[in-house]
């Protein structure tokens, strides 16, 4: 399967690093933003200001705000914010006319209302075209300049996953390939979550120890949720799991650890983290609808009680690992065959 040209929807920082990264490789790319005037001005410096200002593309890298300068590409890249993955699709789906074309979303998300994951949305405009995912501890400033980075692309279809592994990946970008494609995704995009509460210990100075503790509880929380969501275990220990979970929760490059760590300072009333758009709580809401378990208890707190607020006082945070109910210290072993009530007990 052969991959010449490859159009990427979606100009915000993650699309700009994807273009400039596979520009930089030789690859033919197309990079499309909704708002005419920033494309127009990205397309006259080589620079994305509102983004990554620092970082110049290729010469070689069409930009365009047409949609239908996209349609003929072998490989379109969905990069768009979550919640407007779907009326992007709707614009795109009676444009593209080529079957074969690859349709690889990069958008970390849950979809507000209906609980769906991006590719899920995208496979019911593009029901005919091999769908793919791609996460995993990709901070996008990274990316862009060019720094070691690894990656994980999940695919049902082994030979588009290793045609896209060969098309997209080089020394600089490694990527590897899965199978496995819901737990991928809802690795993504459940980090987010746990990276606000992440940012809320630094905001506190609460030190490297209580950090620990709460990313590692986190990751455990993260398994017993993506797994009731159709995840399978052992996809989390991987780079869209643990891996995004580091990134996201220790980066300074990582606005869903930033918003929560201006939290205790400004107060934080409507997260707006990665790519500008809201989640934090409204993630937790979405999680939540699809997912209501017992014992999920930072998902809990932000869907139902929305606790993170300017009220909340050092002294009050401090006793929160007190206040939890004592109990052993489990580690769950990541058995695939292992029935998945086991694994939520």
């Amino acid at each position: 399967m052969k991959i010449e040209s490859t159009a990427i929807i979606g100009s915000g920082g993650w699309g700009t690093a994807l273009a400039a990264l596979w520009g930089r490789q030789g690859n033919t790319v197309t990079l499309w933003g909704h708002t005419p005037d920033r494309v127009k001005h990205i397309a006259a410096t080589r620079k994305n200001a509102d983004y990554l200002a620092d970082v110049e593309l290729p010469s070689s890298i069409r930009v365009t705000s047409e949609l239908g300068d996209c349609v003929d590409a072998d490989l379109i890249v969905f990069v768009t914010p979550s919640k407007a993955l779907r009326t992007v699709a709707a614009q795109l789906q009676p444009l593209v006319k080529n079957a074969a074309a690859i349709m690889l979303s990069c958008t970390k998300g849950i979809e507000h209302g209906s609980g769906l994951r991006m590719s899920e949305i995208v496979a019911e405009y593009f029901p005919r075209n091999a769908i793919a995912v791609l996460s995993g501890p990709n901070l996008a400033v990274e990316v862009a300049r060019g720094l070691p980075t690894a990656t994980v692309l999940g695919c049902r279809q082994t030979d588009v996953a290793a045609s896209l592994q060969q098309h997209l990946g080089s020394e600089r970008f490694r990527v590897y390939t899965s199978h496995e494609v819901a737990g991928i995704e809802l690795g993504g995009a459940l980090k987010n979550i746990f990276a606000i509460s992440a940012g809320v210990s630094d905001g506190f100075g609460f030190g490297d120890n209580s950090k620990a503790a709460l990313v590692n509880r986190s990751f455990a929380e993260l398994l017993r949720v993506g797994v009731a969501m159709g995840g399978e275990p052992a996809t989390f220990q991987g780079l869209s799991g643990a891996g995004d979970l580091i990134a996201t929760c220790f980066s300074r490059h990582s606005r869903n650890r930033r918003v929560g760590e201006q939290e205790p300072v400004y107060g934080v009333d409507d997260f707006q983290c990665a790519e500008r758009v809201h989640t934090g709580s409204k993630e937790g809401d979405r999680v939540h609808q699809s997912c209501a378990i017992p014992g999920i208890n930072c998902i809990d707190s932000l869907a139902k009680e929305r606790r993170i607020r300017r009220r909340i006082r050092k002294e009050h945070e401090s006793s929160i690992l007190h206040e939890r109910v004592r109990q052993p210290h489990r580690i769950e072993p990541f058995v695939l065959c292992r029935p998945v009530v086991e694994v939520l007990r």
